[in-house]
């Protein structure tokens, strides 16, 4: 029997314990694993990961809701935590390998992905300081010159905290702490870890642990670079003025929805503050793609948000309207209205899906 068809039994019953919210039958699933057989690495990654990801999917496609999204991932992490308590064999070499920091940069709150490196990295002899979920710069520097570790593993999930993950890298190998960047974040093999000066990517744990065995070169101390010595195209200041000018710029894009779609001048609070929080998105996005100078990472994100409009009835041609308002704003800015038509182009080229028919906002 190969490992697919060994693990698919436990991998359905955890799924089915984690959306019917019981943590007894999910943990459960994972022991039964483990005495089948199963090693510890393999259903971290094979079990508990693939459920993990079918939760986010399910949440994406409208077929369980955001509260029901956050307690099977909570059961998840219940269960993680029961597998790295669990007794070990007298003998088990601990910390073998030497100490890492693992931790997700300051604004990033998916820490899933970093609690598994962080468990897997132990199970092959690692000492792991795990910091969680947003950890801000200034404390994770100060955790380096206490712990002296071999490597910082960061983790980012959102495009949008490139920036912050920049200011980390850079401030870890000030103090000579090289950075391996992981997570979905980073792009499709790595290419914007690449481009803030990582020292390595790895797609996933497994390969995490591969870097690491390998050995990570330690950076010469030396003052932090500016985020320009990296992406010299920040010196056009467009991605400054962008982000400095968000609140201003969400808020004129509301005042011109209404005069767009007077049917917006009867929202709700409620819809309004959603239409705001969908708007913030935008810019937050439009910004972070002209921070890596690449139009990809805000098409990515507007892909995304359709499929998610769609999936609750709501027209995705709403975000053109959006789009516009906000390049009528950045008329100014050539390359965040070049982004902003890549935006444009991608929502055009998308199959069209029938939607209930009333109007939203991006």
């Amino acid at each position: 029997m190969n490992q697919l068809a060994r693990v698919a039994p436990f991998r359905e019953r955890l799924w089915e314990a984690v959306v019917a919210g019981d943590e007894y039958a999910a943990v459960a699933a994972v022991q039964d694993a483990l005495a089948d057989g199963i090693g510890e690495e393999a259903v971290l990654l094979e079990v508990v990961a693939p459920v993990q990801e079918t939760i986010g999917t399910d949440w994406a496609a409208n077929r369980i809701s955001v509260a029901r999204e956050h307690a099977a991932t909570a059961i998840n992490e219940r269960v993680v935590a029961a597998l790295a308590l669990r007794p070990r064999p007298d003998g088990v070499q601990r910390a073998a390998r030497g100490r890492v920091t693992v931790g997700c940069v300051d604004g990033e709150w998916h820490s899933f992905p970093a609690r598994l490196v962080a468990e897997v990295l132990r199970l092959r002899g690692w000492q792991v300081d795990y910091l969680g979920a947003q950890t801000p710069t200034p404390h994770l520097i100060a955790h380096l010159h206490h712990t002296d570790p071999q490597a910082v593993l960061l983790s980012s999930s959102l495009p949008t905290r490139l920036p912050a993950a920049h200011m980390a890298i850079t401030a870890c190998q000030a103090v000579g702490v090289p950075v391996l960047a992981g997570g979905r974040a980073f792009g499709a093999n790595g290419r914007y870890a690449r481009a803030l000066g990582a020292d390595g990517w790895a797609p996933d744990a497994r390969g995490v642990g591969d870097v690491l065995a390998g050995g990570l070169p330690r950076p010469t101390p030396a003052a932090v670079r500016q985020a320009a010595d990296d992406l010299p195209h920040l010196a056009d200041q467009e991605y400054t003025l962008v982000i400095h000018s968000k609140g201003p710029l969400v808020k004129q894009t509301l005042t011109d929805l209404e005069d767009r779609f007077p049917a917006a001048r009867s929202y709700t609070d409620v819809q309004r503050e959603r239409t705001a929080e969908d708007v913030a998105h935008l810019v937050d996005f439009l910004a972070c793609a002209l921070y890596v100078d690449d139009a990809e990472v805000f098409t990515a994100f507007l892909a995304w948000t359709a499929d998610i409009l769609e999936a609750r009835g709501v027209p995705a041609r709403s975000l053109s309207a959006g789009l516009d308002l906000l390049a009528r704003q950045l008329h100014d800015f050539p390359r965040a209205l070049n982004i902003l038509n890549e935006g444009v182009h991608a929502l055009d080229a998308r199959p069209s899906t029938p939607t209930a028919d009333h109007e939203t906002t991006a």
